[in-house]
């Protein structure tokens, strides 16, 4: 060959390796989905002052609720909740508090039933200046009653954790984590709950330090969704729990790509089999599991299927970024994560292979007392937003779900 005809064929060669290995162009991103958001009336209590503080909100059995509290000019705090029968007209629920930290909590996570509803509260205090967290109760017709409990069943020196709370078939179950890793809390009426810390396989053990961080009720068993950080390790890997009765464990890792960190942060029953959604190196990451996974009737068929990761989205910011809620109703998805600047709402249309971003009413900091929360039915959205001074509640029309 000669000389001539080799000079063009390594520019070429050169050319070609540049572009290999030039940074790829962004992929471009999705437009947002627009819903018109239509403002949502809570009213106060009779007689009660302050400004609303809402930090949950959940549907079922027809009802929709809405937790929180409410802060007055002196900062200080009690709790307040909301229920509504078609997510338009809302009215408030008589709270009955029986504790001196009870009668100041602000309840942050809230689950329901056909039979009621039961959520979690807490207020900072004493010596240390640990959350004092507490249960509460309620029945149609009657109050929300807080649920008297000794001070170690949530807190004291073993405390790390209460996160989010289910209600099923089985009862209720809070998921959160104790000085050696993940643990529960288990009732079956919400009325009193009973601590299970140092599990089997749920705590930590030789194989790293476990947390968990939230919990779905799956047919009459749970399953409980958070992280493993191996010995000497800096980096989580995402891990899922399965339990038929809430006592008895079993371990599932979540499949992530070699040398990647991440967590499962929420999970959500849905069509099809439970969703995860969590933190997985730069994005998030999107996980499925089979739909009777881990349950009785599978056997060790329906275990060794165990979850596949499906999608994933956004960005999010090594140990900054966290998916604060997620929802589903029929084929669709609904998420709020942070990336440690601002809080965003995301929507999938096809069990999280793809998603969307969706605009928010309001712009909500990630960070300090503001807070984002979504419950879904069909095609419409409930928001309660707090931005760090006002808390307010949406209604938005989403695009129908193509099948």
């Amino acid at each position: 060959m000669s000389p001539a005809r080799v000079r063009p064929i390594l520019v070429a060669a050169v050319l070609l390796l540049s572009a290999c290995h030039a940074t790829p162009r962004p992929l471009p991103e999705p437009a947002p989905v627009r819903p018109q958001w239509q403002p949502v009336e809570l009213a106060l209590p009779a007689g009660a002052t302050g400004r609303p503080v809402l930090r949950d909100t959940a549907r079922c059995a027809g009802r929709w609720y809405a937790v929180g509290g409410l802060v007055d000019p002196a900062g200080e705090t009690r709790p307040a909740a909301w229920s509504s029968s078609d997510g338009v007209t809302w009215s408030p629920i008589a709270v009955r508090g029986q504790t001196f930290y009870g009668r100041q909590h602000v309840l942050y996570a809230v689950a329901c039933r056909a039979d009621g509803m039961a959520a979690l509260g807490a207020k900072t205090g004493g010596v240390h200046g640990n959350p004092r967290t507490g249960t509460w109760v309620w029945r149609p017709g009657g109050p929300l009653r807080e649920v008297p409990a000794a001070f170690e069943l949530f807190g004291g020196p073993r405390a790390v954790s209460a996160s989010r709370l289910a209600a099923g078939p089985g009862g209720w179950l809070v998921a959160g984590s104790r000085a050696d890793g993940a643990a529960v809390w288990t009732s079956p009426d919400a009325e009193g709950f009973v601590l299970r810390e140092g599990v089997a396989e749920l705590a930590g053990d030789g194989r790293g330090r476990t947390a968990a961080y939230d919990v779905a009720a799956v047919g009459s068993g749970w399953l409980v969704v958070g992280s493993l950080l191996p010995p000497g390790g800096t980096a989580r890997t995402p891990l899922s729990w399965f339990s038929a009765d809430g006592r008895v464990w079993r371990r599932l890792a979540l499949p992530v790509p070699s040398g990647t960190a991440g967590a499962a942060e929420r999970v959500v029953p849905a069509d099809g089999g439970p969703v995860a959604v969590g933190p997985l190196g730069d994005r998030f990451g999107v996980w499925r599991g089979c739909g009777e996974c881990g349950s009785p009737s599978a056997g060790s068929a329906g275990a060794a299927q165990g979850w596949r990761r499906v999608g994933g989205f956004g960005s999010a910011g090594p140990g900054v970024s966290s998916v604060d809620a997620l929802a589903a109703s029929g084929g669709r998805l609904v998420a709020v994560t942070g990336d440690g600047a601002q809080r965003r709402l995301w929507m999938s249309r096809d069990g999280g292979a793809s998603w969307l971003p969706v605009i928010t009413p309001v712009p909500v900091p990630d960070g300090g007392d503001a807070a984002l929360a979504v419950a879904v039915r069909d095609d419409r959205l409930l928001v309660v937003a707090d931005d760090g001074k006002v808390s307010r509640a949406w209604w938005g029309a989403l695009p129908t779900v193509d099948r």
